[in-house]
């Protein structure tokens, strides 16, 4: 790996001055791929003198240039650069949150006995030991805060009333008053100490939980049902009455070179291996400012990943406060008026659901966090019966009628809609930590997660998202970006399974007699996507075969409410499928989409093929859907743009595409990495070009080198998201990058919450007209920006210039990528094949430069 990673490559040249730097990350990455780790991740840091973040973005530098990074490691590193965020914020937390705890420098005498610099030691190493030993997800932000709050509030009841500043001395000095003392600090073996612990009085809990906005309930279920056992099992002797710092940190070193990751005791110390660039440390913490027109500038700055995580969960309270873990009246109201009462069968789905939700985050996130499962299952009811109630008034007004048996007895609808509750309540605990924007940070927990704990079909989960969305009107925005993005990877992938019930609704489609053989006519991409389609519509349209036995099937387009069986008859001809067309509608407007995205960064000089490309791809959607099972959207889309490439002889090598793919947003690697080839095995997108795309539309792609290509197909109609943003920027027509937002106010309302709120983008001037703006210099500094010709050489996926191609991939193996340029002329030198390289790729950059002045085209909104 080393030996590829020549200087003479010309790749990573400001890394290759430090190979010491670069053989330590060779042999990170080749110990993790043959798991053969005899070294801990902050060892390799401490041997080379590298930060961790350098080391983060030096293997992201070594996969963008090479390629040489396997899976296998991005999974690795995924996980451990998830666990740095987490910690490196809750440490941050942690300190700011002792500094107001403490008296730094107490008059007493106490001074002698206990120093905050020993508090403030063992605490943070008793948190991570209980982090270590309770809680099998290490990157749940959420719950190790509330664990961070049950260390916090045992060492406040160790400390003397003298080291404590307000509110916490006036709470340890209510305990002492109402009889529940504080142990003595000498002279008490650790059983005593733990059971007179275990009597707790919440007075500082209460205060903990008000100052950091947490809620009690749940940090006093994370206390009694993880943090006393862990206190029972650790045994510690105490000292000066602390726990024994030598033996909490000989435990805790025993995991830490077990799982051979991060020491985060070095956080103590400000480790340089440790620490963030200083510009993102120093934004971590700041908070936001009151207008001083004396400062320069003057930004809302990003809360802390602890705060934005409490008050995203506040919000949701707020909206749940007044919901109920029964259904309401109103809802027993719907279900008398049901045909078939449903309330019995709902309510037993929802315990029997429950327990298994249980049973599924305990063994993801730890044993002893089954109880903190079910807290949030139970708002995930709430959510569920509230958001029904919306659902079916709404389809009360829409068809004037009182019985919904049908719908209302219909159990893959229930799981469905259930599902999506608990979803969000997943998303909004899950919050990630992360403070560098594009990086994954799914979790253990992250969607779909919930499909398989339900064992519910990514298709079935598909038809209630938008009818959730308009549902629940006090939705943030951040939440339906999430569920937005949950239906694209339905629609990218995840429908497209083997076990997904599309395939048979396709099939059945193009079963019918005297119908186009096709799931949704080609003729209707053009026409604007209506968005009147209900839960009741998706759900209760055909979805199996009368000639099936047991099957049942609505005959009328429009959904039969009433609960009577409309059995299967044998000569009846199969429906058409309202949820398969919606379906097929939506993934053609996403797959344009991403097509024209690609497009404008790798062809700007060629637009008039992505019409040519857009054909084959929808072609192969339409009658080769057979090539999506098990595999990915994308994958189909880079293929059939290499394909016209090729044929159209433009040199578009698979390498320039997959590196301009990378720099989209929401993409994995592993999709052009790792595709389906046959059953089981899996391989590059070169090789499944060649192996299977290929050899199924030879034909067809041939077709496009005469002069009378194929029909080509109508471009889709781009509306905007159905999940519409008022607040959303709008692009200044012929400005150079100048977007228009209405005024927001630096709080957010949510049935009477105020929280700050995020102001984008923080690293350019805002602009409030009609407000006092300051000195002139600023209106100077506007009108250099937008006179300057000057543009950003950095750009979003959707205005990027033509991305640096990687210089080798693992899959360019020597003749199989014809068109990337692997097969040379006879007697060509490797100077000359080098040289021809770096002149196709230097003339594709400075066209694409030319073209940067040009707005860009419409992008998915994610």
């Amino acid at each position: 790996m080393y030996e590829k990673m020549s200087p003479t490559d010309g790749t990573l040249v400001s890394c290759s001055e430090k190979k010491k730097d670069m053989w330590g990350i060779c042999i990170f990455t080749a110990a993790v791929d043959l798991d053969e780790m005899t070294f801990t991740f902050t060892e390799l840091l401490k041997s080379i003198g590298m930060s961790i973040c350098t080391c983060f973005h030096l293997l992201r530098e070594m996969d963008v240039n090479m390629d040489t990074i396997s899976t296998k490691v991005d999974s690795y590193v995924s996980r451990l650069r998830k666990k740095y965020d987490v910690l490196f914020a809750l440490y941050h937390k942690f300190e700011s949150t002792c500094g107001l705890i403490y008296v730094a420098q107490p008059s007493s005498q106490t001074a002698t006995e206990l120093s905050f610099p020993l508090i403030l030691k063992t605490s943070w190493i008793t948190f991570l030991l209980a982090k270590g030993k309770v809680l099998q997800m290490e990157d749940d932000l959420v719950i190790s805060f509330q664990l961070l709050l049950c260390v916090l509030e045992y060492f406040i009841k160790l400390s003397p009333p003298a080291m404590l500043k307000e509110p916490y001395k006036s709470a340890v000095n209510a305990l002492s008053i109402n009889g529940s003392t504080r142990a003595p600090r000498r002279g008490q073996n650790r059983t005593t100490r733990t059971s007179r612990q275990t009597d707790i009085d919440t007075k500082v809990i209460e205060v903990l939980c008000k100052e950091h906005d947490c809620n009690l309930d749940e940090v006093k279920n994370v206390y009694f049902t993880n943090f006393i056992p862990f206190l029972n099992s650790v045994g510690a002797v105490t000292s000066n009455g602390l726990p024994e710092v030598e033996d909490l940190s000989r435990q805790y070193e025993e995991l830490y070179l077990k799982n051979k990751d991060i020491d985060a005791r070095l956080f103590l110390d400000h480790d340089e291996t440790l620490q963030l660039h200083h510009i993102e440390s120093s934004q971590l913490e700041r908070t936001p400012r009151k207008n001083n027109p004396d400062e320069e500038l003057n930004f809302i700055l990003p809360q802390t990943p602890v705060r934005a995580a409490m008050n995203t969960i506040q919000q949701l309270m707020m909206i749940l406060n007044s919901a109920s873990d029964k259904p309401s009246d109103n809802l027993i109201s719907y279900f008398n008026n049901c045909t078939v009462n449903p309330k019995e069968s709902i309510l037993a789905r929802v315990e029997n659901l429950g327990n298994i939700f249980k049973e599924k985050f305990a063994e993801a996130v730890g044993q002893g966090c089954a109880e903190i499962g079910s807290q949030r299952y139970m708002l995930g009811v709430r959510l569920y019966y509230r958001v029904m109630e919306s659902m079916l008034k709404s389809e009360e007004e829409r068809l004037s009628v009182h019985n919904f048996s049908k719908l209302l007895n219909n159990n893959i609808f229930h799981t469905s809609l259930l599902a999506c509750a608990v979803e969000v309540v997943m998303a909004t605990y899950g919050r990630n930590a992360s403070q560098n924007d594009g990086i994954n940070t799914e979790t253990n927990l992250s969607f779909p997660w919930i499909l398989n704990v339900l064992d519910l079909k990514a298709f079935d989960f598909y038809k209630v998202i938008e009818s959730f969305i308009k549902a629940e009107a006090n939705l943030t925005r951040e939440m339906i970006k999430h569920l937005e993005r949950c239906e694209h990877r339905i629609m990218e992938s995840l429908a497209w399974q083997s076990d997904s019930p599309l395939f048979d609704l396709i099939k059945q489609s193009k079963d019918r007699e005297g119908q186009a053989d096709q799931p949704e006519p080609t003729c209707t991409l053009n026409l604007p996507l209506q968005h009147n389609h209900t839960a009741a519509d998706l759900y209760l349209s055909p979805v199996r075969s009368p000639k099936k036995k047991g099957s049942t099937v609505s005959l009328n387009p429009t959904p039969v409410i009433d609960a009577q069986p409309v059995l299967g008859i044998q000569t009846q001809k199969p429906q058409k499928s309202t949820s398969l067309s919606l379906f097929y509608k939506k993934v053609y407007r996403l797959a344009y989409l991403r097509l024209n995205t690609l497009c404008f960064r790798l062809l700007s000089d060629h637009l008039e093929l992505e019409h040519l490309i857009w054909t084959l791809f929808q072609h192969t959607l339409q009658n080769e859907y057979e090539l999506m099972r098990d595999r990915h959207l994308d994958q189909i889309m880079m293929c059939s743009m290499y394909g016209i490439c090729k044929v159209k002889n433009i040199d578009l090598r698979f390498k320039i595409i997959v590196t301009a793919y990378k720099e989209l947003t929401n993409t994995n690697q592993e999709t052009f990495k790792r595709v389906l080839i046959r059953e089981g095995q899996y391989d590059s997108i070169i090789v499944f070009y060649n192996l299977v795309f290929m050899q199924k539309l030879k034909t067809n792609i041939l077709q496009y080198a005469s002069n009378r290509p194929p029909t080509l197909s109508p471009i889709p109609h781009i509306p905007r998201s159905p999940y519409k943003f008022s607040n959303s920027p709008l692009r200044v027509p012929a400005g150079n990058n100048i977007y228009i937002s209405p005024l927001k106010s630096p709080y957010k309302f949510s049935e009477g919450l105020m929280s700050p709120t995020k102001m984008t983008p923080r690293s350019r001037i805002l602009v409030s007209i009609g407000e006092s703006f300051g000195t002139s210099e600023k209106f100077q500094k506007i009108n250099q920006m937008v006179g300057s010709s000057d543009r950003p050489l950095k750009r979003s996926a959707e205005v990027s210039t033509t991305p640096k191609p990687l210089k080798r991939l693992r899959f360019d193996i020597e003749g199989q990528d014809e068109a990337d340029g692997s097969k040379h002329l006879p007697g060509e030198s490797k100077f000359q094949q080098k040289l021809a390289e770096m002149t196709s790729t230097r003339t594709r950059m400075q066209k694409q430069k030319l073209n940067d002045g040009t707005d860009s085209l419409a992008t998915e909104e994610k």
